[in-house]
């Protein structure tokens, strides 16, 4: 986990915990609570943070799980000093998630209620998983009863919630094998008003693709039917891996399946020798060679240099376009080189290519200098 992010999450959070919780409980013992959670804490990265701070919830709350959680989530609403940079301030929460999943399986109707309300102040995505497993049946139902609910927070714990392959989180091994429950909850979601929650629909089938690709294709033909621009976006995004992994199903789907008639010209990588922190432009013209016109599907790759000497390309979406017989197009893209969470850069010469219609054309290199 980022460095940063696990400072966002510092020392100070069981103590904002403790006095939220002191202030509907004047019997919690915070001192005993903050010390706990404080022991082995600055050692520990971003989640298991939370998961310690949970335990020590456990310890310190009433053994009997129904008072303890009500005391928990009644806690939440109260006023408090925590204020974190990068939307981290939610991230107070995360022990409330823990503890509910850690702790909370044997009481399932507590715990969905107390699910229901954390999930609007920060997430339940993770704690609903095990739920899932646990109680399938009663947790779809509920689930499917959640995607009318008026909180867009709610509808998209839904769709996140059930992802198979949802990061941070162990990945949910039934629905991999047969997607046909979520399919079922996501159908319910696929127009909801919220851009916040057809991304995560998109993100859903996306997880179900690359386990079930023709159930994905599947999907995303019957979804286009008659679509507003609101479901092609969903739709384009949901096949975003598929695409990048030039998949004739999803490319078939978007109607680019066939072999582009293309010529690129103006191609331009520059600088040509650039270093760590810069950005990087890249552009070129796309003309349309074929008889007639057609739909087109670009992006680009970059070969990025690895820690070990390897390249291994990444994907930039860049945008599917119609061109008339002859027409011509300029692209582009500026690509920052600064370190990210997500992306370490190396020194060496990083390869650049077009992806037209899933087939690799090349367009040149540059060189990273550390």
């Amino acid at each position: 986990m980022a460095e940063l992010l696990k400072n966002q999450f510092g020392s100070n959070i069981p103590k904002v915990i403790a006095e939220m919780l002191r202030a509907v409980d004047s019997s919690f013992p915070a001192k005993a609570f903050v010390k706990d959670s404080l022991d082995g804490y600055d050692a520990l990265e971003l989640m298991p943070r939370g998961r310690h701070i949970a335990k020590a919830l456990h310890k310190h709350l009433p053994s009997n799980y129904e008072q303890a959680i009500t005391l928990l989530m009644t806690s939440i609403s109260q006023p408090h000093t925590h204020g974190a940079n990068m939307g981290m301030t939610s991230f107070m929460f995360m022990p409330h998630m823990f503890f509910i999943r850690d702790f909370g399986l044997d009481n399932f109707e507590a715990s969905m209620q107390a699910q229901y309300v954390l999930t609007q102040r920060f997430t339940a995505e993770f704690s609903i998983r095990p739920f899932i497993e646990r109680y399938p049946q009663e947790t779809l139902q509920r689930l499917k009863l959640w995607t009318q609910d008026p909180s867009h927070h709610v509808r998209r714990l839904v769709s996140e919630g059930t992802r198979p392959r949802l990061p941070w989180a162990g990945r949910l091994r039934e629905f991999q094998k047969n997607p046909q429950p979520v399919l079922g909850l996501l159908e319910l979601l696929k127009d909801d008003p919220e851009l916040y929650v057809r991304r995560s629909v998109a993100n859903n089938l996306n997880d179900i693709g690359k386990d079930n690709p023709e159930q994905l294709f599947a999907t995303a033909q019957r979804w286009l039917h008659d679509a507003s621009h609101e479901r092609r976006w969903l739709v384009q995004h949901a096949l975003r891996s598929s695409i990048k992994r030039g998949e004739p199903g999803a490319l078939n789907v978007m109607g680019v399946g066939n072999a582009a008639q293309v010529e690129l010209s103006d191609i331009t990588v520059t600088p040509a020798r650039a270093r760590s922190g810069e950005s990087v432009v890249i552009s070129f013209v796309v003309t349309n060679t074929a008889a007639d016109a057609q739909r087109v599907l670009v992006d680009f790759q970059i070969h990025y240099v690895k820690a070990s000497g390897q390249s291994k390309p990444k994907v930039f979406k860049l945008k599917t376009i119609d061109l008339a017989k002859g027409q011509s197009l300029t692209l582009g893209k500026k690509v920052t080189l600064a370190e990210l969470t997500t992306r370490k850069h190396y020194a060496g010469v990083h390869v650049v290519e077009a992806l037209i219609n899933g087939r690799v054309m090349p367009l040149g290199s540059f060189q990273l200098l550390m």
